[in-house]
């Protein structure tokens, strides 16, 4: 199988409930930049978006409930509407400290904390949020293995 050239192999693809509001979340939660930014017919919701962040991308776009597939289901809305979300974007920053910093920075934006930053039995610095608009950020960091091992 080959890959398109100048894309990530795999870029998530995120629904939201109310777009503008959440790249400006992403901007200042985590220092996203919008690369490209279409808006709908109604000149409210976003259509298609592509976020630059952590050395990575997603595309978003709003909740577009009046558009079903041909089996007259709409498959894709946020987890807000659908009571949850269904996966959670891991991030895996450079150094422990790098996770705390980020946890606190989405919080101070206005995500949820739903598992305080720890170092866990898997040896990683780690952390939960829950941004406002539903989705679940994972925030993952090596740390040193201990002496002697």
């Amino acid at each position: 199988m080959a890959f398109a050239p100048n894309f990530p192999p795999v870029e998530p693809h995120i629904c939201v409930k109310g777009g503008l509001e959440a790249i400006a979340f992403y901007e200042k939660a985590f220092g996203a930049e919008n690369t490209f930014k279409q808006l709908a017919e109604d000149g409210k919701r976003v259509l298609h978006a592509n976020l630059s962040l952590f050395g990575g991308s997603i595309m978003l776009h709003d909740e577009f409930p009046e558009y079903k597939n041909p089996d007259g289901e709409n498959d894709v809305m946020s987890p807000v509407t659908r009571g949850g979300a269904s996966i959670a974007l891991n991030l895996n920053l450079a150094r422990p400290a790098d996770v705390d910093a980020a946890v606190n920075r989405a919080v101070a934006a206005g995500a949820a904390l739903i598992m305080p930053v720890e170092d866990t039995f898997w040896n990683a610095r780690y952390g939960r949020i829950r941004d406002p608009f539903g989705h679940v950020w994972a925030f993952n960091a090596a740390l040193e293995a201990p002496a002697g091992e």
